[in-house]
């Protein structure tokens, strides 16, 4: 363990300080100043000997928090990423991108603020990177088998590593112009500098994964002859169904998903010459939904130079303690303050947006919106309360319905159950032999950290399938849920 008094010893939790809001609204560089080696080995020594670690069961991929964080107080970096990369392919996303639900089962949570696990977690990967201790690992030998990995987001690139260490070729097909799904196109820069994708690309493409980006499954490639080529198929196309909002004035120009506005934001930054790019310069911005996505939106918008950015969250605000009905060691709902909140705008809760209006040119203009109330368990408007928001630009930010369907109903004949996914075995594989799903595609809208777990679990259950047995681990199954009790 860490330091055996340092919970005692240290009860604050310290994170880097983010850099002030009127400097990093300027670029488009990560939030966060460099960290204080001295302050992490102050957190990583809070970790407790608490005899049964809770984190480990908070998050999917299983991580060996307390040995790492041991490591990390010891100064012993380089064994530190050892026990990470042993549990998670991909510390550098998860360290940045992911809610951590394993510091929400934290047992020093009970009583204190939990451990800065999540913080602990990304300093030892970038350790690795500054200090080269992120080396290829490509098989020792291969098997000859073929699989094709669809979909080059977290699931999908979780599972192509795993299956080329275990000495099958595999190649990853996307089809976007670039490797990496939503790390690539979803994921403001602000959150995550593309740098690390890069990095992780390369040590996979030295390891003996093939990329083939700018393909189109289903449509350059059908998905029969993709089968015919490979021993077998793995579906990680996500769920990129985005949840629409059919109420009087949705088709207006102005008003669009939140996927539209941040890809095209993400080739804008990459270099690329986006013709009629949607921007928030100098217009009253409003974004649907109150999760990650519209906060991503926010602060794109802010650093666009919007006039006014105002979100609106049809459902109550959530409390900023722990609610009752969710107990430790479950992830509660809480009220958060991303960096993109702090930048400025206006966040309403009981919000329900009733019609998009249009100003004479056909454009939107403003929202009328009504104040929430729940009848029958239903959220609807209430009559009498509406009143007008102005809006140059409205986001649709209210999540996902699951994959697109077309393609892989049509041509692979894949049922879908009630919610819409793809319908898989506790093996991760489909109706059709040698084609497995993980990730949001078959677990519909979800954390980074269960799209990298089922990507390494599907590849232990397509290696098992090639080769009768595996030696990969199989951190979840698709049944698998979030902590309770």
């Amino acid at each position: 363990m860490a330091d055996p008094k340092g919970f005692l010893k240290v009860q604050e939790r310290e994170l880097p300080a983010r850099r002030p809001v009127s400097v990093r609204i300027m670029d488009w560089k990560e939030v966060y100043e460099q960290g204080d080696p001295a302050q992490l080995r102050r957190q990583a020594g809070r970790c407790m000997d608490c005899g049964i670690p809770f984190c480990h069961q908070g998050c999917p991929l299983g991580n060996l928090i307390p040995e790492w964080n041991d490591l990390t107080w010891r100064g012993e970096g380089r064994q530190a990423i050892e026990r990470l990369h042993s549990t998670n392919n991909f510390p550098e996303f998860t360290g940045r991108l992911c809610p951590a639900p394993c510091e929400s089962s934290c047992v020093l949570g009970i009583n204190q603020p939990a451990v800065t696990i999540k913080q602990v977690e990304v300093s030892i990967i970038d350790e690795a990177f500054a200090n080269g201790w992120v080396q290829p690992h490509p098989p020792e030998r291969l098997t000859g088998k073929t699989v094709a990995v669809v979909g080059s987001g977290p699931a999908g690139l979780a599972a192509a590593q795993q299956l080329t260490r275990a000495g099958h070729t595999v190649a990853v097909y996307e089809r976007d112009d670039r490797i990496g799904g939503l790390l690539r196109y979803g994921i403001p820069d602000f959150k995550m500098e593309k740098k690390h994708l890069e990095a992780r690309l390369n040590q996979m493409m030295a390891e003996g994964t093939r990329f083939r980006a700018g393909v189109d499954i289903g449509v350059d490639i059908t998905w029969d002859d993709l089968r015919s080529r490979y021993d077998a198929v793995v579906v990680a196309t996500g769920a990129m169904v985005p949840r629409d909002l059919p109420i009087p004035g949705r088709d207006l120009p102005g008003v669009h998903f939140a996927m539209e506005y941040l890809v095209q934001q993400n080739k804008a930054g990459a270099g690329d010459t986006v013709v009629d790019q949607i921007t928030a310069e100098g217009k009253h911005v409003v974004v649907l939904g109150g999760g990650d996505t519209g906060a991503d939106c926010i602060g794109t918008a802010h650093r666009q130079g919007a006039a006014s950015v105002t979100n609106l969250a049809i459902g109550t605000q959530p409390p900023t303690e722990r609610p009752e009905n969710q107990p430790w060691p479950m992830s509660p709902t809480l009220f958060e303050v991303s960096s993109a909140h702090e930048e400025g705008g206006v966040r309403q809760y009981l919000a329900s947006t009733v019609e998009f209006l249009s100003n004479e040119a056909g454009e939107v203009r403003a929202i009328r919106v009504a104040e929430t109330e729940y009848l029958d368990g239903r959220r609807v408007p209430k009559a009498g309360t509406e009143r007008e928001i102005p809006a140059d630009l409205v986001l649709l930010a209210m999540g996902f319905t699951g994959p697109e369907s077309q393609e892989l109903s049509g041509q692979l004949e894949l049922p879908f159950d009630g919610r819409g996914n793809v319908e898989r075995d506790e093996d991760y594989q489909t109706s059709q032999a040698g084609v497995f799903v993980a990730g949001d595609a078959g677990r519909g809208q979800s954390l980074i950290v269960w799209a990298i777990a089922e990507g390494r679990a599907a590849a232990a259950s397509v290696d098992r399938y090639l080769e009768g047995e595996t030696e990969l681990p199989s951190p979840v199954k698709p049944t698998d849920r979030a902590i309770s009790i």
